[in-house]
């Protein structure tokens, strides 16, 4: 479900990010004092001392790639970093701070700290942990309103990645481990249109949740692979790709959705039942299955 933002509160976003923005000095040409701006250092913090791909840059900065290429070439020059093809891939460009980029790195950290310390230097004890406290939750927020939830094949890489970490999960927390060779866990062909569907959430580019619809029976759907990373519970993702789910359900003209959940998985039995979801005799031969629902779409 869509929110519809009142006049009054995106007027306050835009008076929090001009404050925010001038109380860091990310406006100014040479950011912490040091001669670039604060693109170029969020860039070499970004490439760190691991180094990373151009395509993950691209991913995590939201740039595009002629900007990220201008700006890595001005790295170059100044002998900051350097970019060559992978060892693993020449088709992907490798980037790494050179040495002189590893001591400007370890400068700004030491700069951002000192940055950050003097916005609490002028507040008095309950005045730090309120801002502190507020920092965390509107980070939390910023993230939970960057997710991106779309439909994707399910043999794609993003699709393979989420499924794979749901299934080590329910490996590790059941008590007997899971199979995959049972319940047909293996098979994604029912995850496809026009019978379903499989969603993948990503957070900046990077695949954090999936879930899954398959038709059971005319006008019954059922919802498989609920899983989200455990870096971004806490975000309402699980809320929103249940929803998400629904929504695709109907486009199929289902009226009845179903789904099962193991007894150990108590944060997802909590959401089913809050979202409406009434436990139901079993339907199904999963041999993990320990409670069965469902709920009438309207």
């Amino acid at each position: 479900m869509k929110n519809t933002p009142l006049p009054d509160d995106v007027g306050r976003i835009r008076a929090f990010n001009r404050t925010l923005t001038r109380r860091l000095g990310v406006l100014n040409e040479r950011y912490l004092g040091r001669d670039r701006p604060y693109v170029e250092s969020r860039l070499l913090f970004e490439i760190g001392a691991d180094g990373a791909t151009a395509r993950e840059l691209r991913q995590r900065l939201g740039m595009d790639s002629g900007f990220l290429s201008r700006l890595l070439r001005t790295l170059e020059a100044r002998n900051l970093a350097t970019t060559q093809p992978s060892a693993a891939d020449a088709r992907v460009k490798a980037v790494r701070l050179t040495r002189s980029g590893l001591a400007e790195l370890r400068k700004i950290d030491a700069l951002s700290d000192k940055l950050a310390q003097s916005m609490l230097d002028s507040l008095d004890e309950s005045q730090s942990q309120r801002l502190v406290a507020a920092m965390a939750e509107v980070e939390r927020l910023l993230r939970a309103s960057s997710v991106e939830i779309a439909p994707e094949e399910p043999d794609g890489a993003g699709a393979r990645h989420c499924l794979d970490r749901y299934f080590a999960e329910l490996d590790a927390r059941f008590p007997g481990g899971f199979d995959r060779s049972h319940g047909h866990s293996s098979d994604t062909s029912d995850y496809r249109a026009p019978g379903g569907c499989l969603l993948v959430a990503r957070l900046f580019g990077e695949p954090i949740g999936c879930g899954a619809l398959r038709t059971l029976a005319r006008g019954v759907g059922e919802i498989k692979r609920m899983w989200v990373s455990p870096d971004a519970r806490g975000l309402g993702l699980g809320r929103r790709l249940l929803c998400e789910l629904e929504q695709a359900a109907r486009k199929h003209r289902m009226r009845t959705l179903r789904l099962d959940s193991n007894g150990t998985l108590a944060e997802a039995l909590r959401l089913y039942r809050s979202a409406g979801y009434r436990e139901i005799e079993r339907f199904n031969d999963n041999p993990y299955a320990q409670h069965w629902f469902e709920k009438a779409l309207r």
